[in-house]
């Protein structure tokens, strides 16, 4: 008995050292890019190939920009003849109807214009009845040229001045034609021109507004686009009327639909090109000034791709597995394309030609590779 029991030893001890050997014989012939799994880690691992194969996947340029209103739809309200701002409802935000009366300004200077104005006119009716009876004088012999002339002029002379202080009136939203003397009045109404929304307050109560100064800021909302930058090698890909979709950093799924309206025929000092494109359908949700991100999907062509879930990133690189052997599997960098439809192309397919391409756990083979060298 003692001597089996000594020969079953020696067996089991020559085995061990025969497996050990072993080991280290694969373990020299392994490079650093490379990782080896035992039979019992295969198992657990359940690794899957696939091949490198051609697919038809659409060319997308990504791009960047943000809101923007056009000029014609950006108002800037104003007071053109200056005055203190009396009363105002306006909030940022706030919704203004076209004609409502969104300010009331006073002033001095407008009492002194409306009597100006009727001063002018009562002149300019004299002057009138007097030219006619100077030109009725003047055909009997009863009266000389230059008397007929001189009236004539003053006549001219009048028309002008009142004519210019209609002008000035109609400015500051007073009708002409309403004002007697006895509805003369110190304040005027301060008119939306658009239907939109409040964008800017620049005023309070009391303050005196210069002519030159911006009350408020409206901006019609129905024609709010999108301003994106185009590099110079992309400028040629793009056409009038090809559709973009659009999202922002907060919610990337929700992606809006845009269609390009205008392309400028320049280029800028970083070499981009503004493109200009309209909402399909606008979220009030979406303000000027917003940065977005936006997608171009070109021609789709058949080309190499692989499914995104062999992918593995270290370290700001891409890399797959590939099986050299049915224990042993290296790593290669690669560079991506386009994605879609859970496919990426491959913009150096010739290292993975006729290999197999790890897909199903190649994150368990990375980190088995780095505790492997840690």
């Amino acid at each position: 008995m003692k001597n089996i029991y000594f020969i079953v030893i020696i067996l089991l001890l020559f085995s061990c050292k025969k497996e050990g050997v072993a080991n280290a014989v694969v373990d020299s012939k392994i490079s650093e890019n490379q990782v080896a799994l035992t039979e019992p880690q295969l198992k657990n691992t359940a690794i899957e190939t696939v091949q490198i194969s051609s697919q038809n996947i659409s060319t997308v340029i990504k791009l960047n920009g943000k809101i923007d209103v056009p000029p014609q739809n950006l108002v800037s309200v104003s007071v053109p003849l200056g005055g203190y701002l009396k009363s105002t409802k306006l909030l940022p935000g706030m919704h203004v109807n076209k004609g409502e009366v969104i300010a009331v300004i006073e002033d001095q200077q407008y009492i002194q214009l409306q009597q100006d104005y009727l001063v002018a006119k009562a002149k300019l009716l004299f002057a009138e009845k007097e030219y006619i009876r100077q030109n009725d004088l003047n055909q009997s012999q009863a009266s000389s040229d230059k008397v007929t002339q001189m009236a004539q002029s003053e006549l001219s002379s009048l028309r002008a001045i009142t004519n210019g202080l209609s002008e000035k009136l109609r400015l500051i939203n007073i009708n002409p034609n309403r004002i007697t003397a006895s509805k003369i009045s110190k304040k005027i109404n301060i008119y939306a021109a658009i239907n939109g929304f409040v964008s800017k307050v620049n005023v309070n109560i009391g303050k005196y507004i210069s002519p030159s100064e911006v009350m408020f800021e409206l901006i019609n909302p129905l024609d709010i686009h999108l301003n994106i930058r185009v590099f110079e090698k992309d400028v040629s890909k793009l056409k009038i009327g090809q559709k973009i979709f659009a999202f922002t950093n907060a919610d990337p799924k929700n992606r809006h639909q845009c269609e390009i309206i205008l392309i400028s025929k320049d280029l800028d000092a970083s070499g981009s090109a503004e493109v200009h494109c309209h909402f399909e359908n606008y979220d009030k949700k979406l303000l000027p000034g917003m940065y977005m991100n936006a997608e171009v999907e070109l021609k789709s062509n058949y080309t190499n791709a692989i499914p995104e879930e062999c992918i593995v990133s270290f370290e700001n690189k891409d890399y797959v597995f590939i099986q050299k052997s049915k224990l042993l599997f290296e790593i290669v960098e690669i560079s991506l394309g386009t994605k879609e439809n859970n496919f990426i192309q491959i913009l150096n397919p010739e290292v993975l030609q006729n290999k197999k391409i790890v897909s199903k756990g190649a994150y368990t083979l990375l980190m088995k590779m780095k505790n492997t060298d840690e």
